[in-house]
């Protein structure tokens, strides 16, 4: 598991790159700057590791485009040691960058395949989530909630009720929304039943999925 001074500058670059895409927040690009995105990624895609593109993983899945992750992490709104709960774990890397942030991190995956190799992954390079369960992502981790924050890696066609149950009041949830193109979409918990809501552009992600299991 090489992290070689190559692979570092890259990853200067990059950051750089977000930077110039307008990604302010500090700790996200330094968390970005630190997660070796390479060790995520299939070994035919390993030299476009450092590219500001989504490319795919097992499952028909994909690892999210940096600029995407950074996106959704700084919509988080996060700190050191807040508790987020991560809608599809995937490759890890999502993940991997709210650790490096000093969050608590608990995660769940839909692939079994996935979820089985990142499960491994994550621990072998230092990165311990606080729960990773293989399960359907719209019920969420009840049993831990509430959350400063909930991210979905994945597009839900309908926004699921379940999770902004799970939010505590102040948190936020970023979630993108929509069937073909989704809508990155912030909602923020002001009270026991009032949410207000935020949209923030197009994307592009692989559907969200229930009862995969």
């Amino acid at each position: 598991m090489k992290d070689d001074y190559i692979h570092q500058g890259k990853r200067k670059q990059l950051v750089e790159l977000l930077r110039k895409k307008g990604i302010a927040d500090e700790a996200v690009l330094q968390a970005m700057n630190r997660v070796p995105r390479h060790l995520f990624m299939d070994s035919g895609f390993l030299e476009h590791a450092y590219v500001d593109k989504a490319f795919p993983i097992a499952a028909d899945q994909t690892i999210s485009q940096p600029y995407t992750v950074a996106r959704q992490t700084e919509l988080l709104e996060v700190k050191s040691g807040d508790k987020v709960l991560e809608i599809g774990t995937g490759s890890g890397y999502q993940s991997a960058v709210l650790l490096e942030m000093g969050v608590q991190v608990y995660t769940v995956e839909r692939q079994n395949e996935l979820f089985k190799k990142t499960s491994k992954l994550l621990p072998r390079m230092g990165y311990r989530p606080k729960k990773m369960v293989f399960g359907d992502g719209y019920k969420g981790l009840k049993e831990f909630a509430p959350y400063h924050g909930i991210v979905v890696t994945a597009g839900a066609p309908e926004l699921p009720k379940d999770l902004l149950a799970q939010l505590k009041v102040g948190g936020r949830m970023v979630i993108p929304l929509g069937k073909t193109t989704q809508i990155m979409t912030v909602y923020t918990r002001k009270g026991e039943t009032e949410f207000e809501k935020r949209e923030y552009g197009a994307y592009r992600f692989v559907p969200m999925l229930e009862d995969k299991n």
